[in-house]
């Protein structure tokens, strides 16, 4: 039996060696505009660092209610800078944790080619039945939305024409369905690798509407978790800050 002990002590040592940690697993709450740059991010931070990441897409100001109403959220990748510092400042988000993710881009997009022209003059033609924009009251784009037609002096005349979605998912399906012709969509919801992808589309200038810093946080629920916090380290990283990039946001 004393012959055996070293050999079962060696055996029991290899096969704890072959049994990898156990991943730690992270709720995030994405804002709808991000997400197919973070469905790529996620598959790699899980094949890179084991960890997963579990997403839930959605509208930003939605976010907040569900956040401040006990939602197991861990960590929030919002479409604006101002609903991360409020969680801060209010103790829902972790002091020192938030930074700049993604900077986002507005555009004007049908899903016609060539029905929108390089200069967005379509909007002033007003050919059109129906202009989808996301909900203002819950969505950052939707914000950037209407500061644009109110540079462009068109709120009033085009308000009419609004069909709003919840989010800029809900956005972007009215106007690939065909339920609005055009519609105030993401960058990246539209644009890979350098071209739109579909349709036709008008660059909005960024003097039209206010810079929007995209900014993430970890949560209360998050606060001193392994997987939060290296996911908010990988989104730091190289290999996530060219995902990002690629999908048309600034830095």
């Amino acid at each position: 039996m004393r012959k055996r002990f070293p050999a079962l002590c060696a055996s029991l040592l290899i096969l704890s060696l072959a049994i990898p940690v156990l991943a730690d697993e992270v709720q995030v709450a994405v804002a709808a505009n991000f997400t197919a740059p973070m469905q790529k991010i996620a598959t790699d931070f899980e094949k890179d660092t084991g960890h997963k990441a579990q997403l839930a897409f959605g509208a930003t100001g939605k976010f907040y209610a569900q956040i401040k109403n006990g939602a197991p959220f861990e960590v929030l990748l919002a479409a604006d800078d101002e609903t991360p510092a409020r969680l801060e400042k209010e103790g829902s988000g972790v002091a020192g944790s938030r930074f700049t993710y993604a900077i986002g881009k507005l555009v004007l997009w049908s899903a016609k080619p060539g029905y929108i022209d390089d200069k967005g003059e379509v909007l002033k033609k007003g050919e059109y039945e129906h202009l989808s924009i996301a909900n203002p009251k819950l969505a950052p784009y939707g914000v950037a939305a209407v500061e644009t037609l109110t540079a462009l002096k068109l709120l009033d005349t085009v308000q009419p024409k609004f069909v709003q979605g919840e989010n800029i998912s809900q956005t972007y399906q009215f106007v690939a369905t065909g339920n609005a012709e055009l519609g105030f969509v993401a960058l990246s919801q539209v644009y890979k690798d350098g071209k739109i992808t579909e349709g036709s589309a008008w660059m909005v200038p960024a003097n039209l509407y206010q810079l929007m810093r995209q900014d993430a946080v970890i949560l209360d629920k998050g606060r001193s978790k392994p997987a939060a916090e290296a996911l908010m380290k990988y989104l730091k990283s190289d290999k996530a800050t060219a995902i990002i990039r690629s999908y048309g946001y600034e830095l």
